[in-house]
């Protein structure tokens, strides 16, 4: 997958190395040329551009029509916030993520659709998540490793469905979900909408059988 990360500071340069070693290719916009040399890893292949992640000028340069996930990791919330409405609304990406200081705008920004991560709580680790919505991130493991906690987006084909098709008795089930920014427990009555982050108590001998469910809602409804 091609990704354009608009900031080359510290998350941003590390992002892009993590990205690339993943095997996604790559392209950094920043408005400092000398940032790219400065804290781009040794040996990195990807494109950089000079410019703003806000100018489609630039967005262009970056290969932004190929892309299938953008994130906005400058250290300015409203330039972030431009840039990710962009890639969202004008060039139709869904996976982007927005680096944002203030968390009560990340509140407001995350009820327009556009994840987002604050600053005082931020890691590169939690950019790629929300980056990549379409895969289950473990959360927490218990000691034995037999029961494990995972973070996923909501599949589109589950929106409007009832959630409560997710529980499978001892083997998984829904316990909570982030729903514009806001944790909420699992209730039999809830129903998927789109942007819900989902999260899931499954045994680890189970978890082929969630995702199987997770991208099978027509087969949850006849059992």
């Amino acid at each position: 997958m091609h990704v354009v990360v608009v900031g080359c500071g510290r998350v941003g340069s590390q992002l892009a190395g993590k990205l690339e070693e993943g095997g996604h290719t790559v392209a950094v916009i920043d408005k400092n040329r000398n940032a790219f040399r400065k804290n781009l890893p040794e040996g990195f292949g990807g494109r950089t551009v000079h410019g703003f992640g806000f100018d489609k000028d630039h967005l262009e340069l970056a290969g932004i029509r190929g892309a299938g996930a953008f994130a906005a990791v400058t250290n300015g919330d409203n330039s972030n916030i431009l840039s990710a409405r962009i890639a969202r609304e004008t060039y139709q990406i869904q996976n982007v993520v927005a680096r944002i200081y203030d968390p009560k705008r990340a509140q407001i920004y995350a009820r327009l659709g556009i994840p987002t991560v604050a600053a005082v709580r931020w890691t590169t680790d939690q950019v790629l998540r929300r980056l990549f919505r379409e895969e289950s991130v473990d959360e927490w493991s218990d000691p034995s490793s037999s029961v494990t906690l995972l973070e996923r987006a909501l599949p589109d084909e589950w929106a409007g469905r009832k959630l409560s098709e997710l529980d499978e008795g001892d083997r998984f089930r829904l316990v909570a979900l982030t729903r514009n920014g806001e944790g909420r427990l699992a209730m039999p009555s809830l129903v998927g909408q789109e942007g819900d982050v989902l999260h899931l108590m499954a045994r680890r001998d189970a978890l082929a059988e969630l995702e199987q469910r997770l991208h099978n809602p027509t087969e949850a409804s006849r059992r």
